[in-house]
């Protein structure tokens, strides 16, 4: 059975999130923020979640990251954390990977950054995925990481 879902961020504005499910949208992934602090919380993020809950959608969400260093993205890990606590997911919570420059960095210093902060996440009780366009991550995410997330 195939299921049908969407990602959203401030950049939609208001979702009429029942007119989303009335069209066959099963789920959406929901941008929280990005990068280091709380502070980079996507403004829509409550809103959406709220929204699409009551429309009845299944629910999950999607980091940004800006990590210079597995450290950097464990700090990313924290933010998204607090951003997402108290809240129900039925999907992952993904790590999302494309800025260039850490791209530019090699496929072991992008996989370090994965593993960083979905190994966070998993610690703290969510199932985690990797969000990223089909080109890098056959480019510079070894199978290993790309088959667990």
């Amino acid at each position: 059975m195939s299921k049908q879902g969407i990602d959203v961020s401030q950049h939609q504005g208001n979702i009429d999130f029942a007119k989303v499910k009335a069209s066959g949208i099963d789920f959406v992934i929901i941008h929280a923020g990005f990068g280091r602090t709380t502070s980079q919380k996507d403004p829509f993020f409550e809103q959406n979640y709220a929204r699409a809950k009551a429309a009845g959608l299944n629910v999950g969400a999607y980091w940004y990251s800006y990590a210079t260093s597995a450290a950097d993205a464990v700090t990313e890990a924290k933010a998204c954390l607090e951003v997402i606590k108290g809240k129900q997911f039925e999907y992952p919570i993904y790590f999302d990977l494309e800025e260039s420059s850490q791209f530019a960095r090699g496929g072991t210093f992008c996989d370090n950054l994965i593993k960083s902060f979905c190994e966070e996440l998993e610690k703290n009780g969510y199932f985690a995925g990797l969000y990223i366009s089909r080109s890098p991550l056959q480019t510079y995410i070894s199978s290993d990481v790309a088959k667990r997330y």
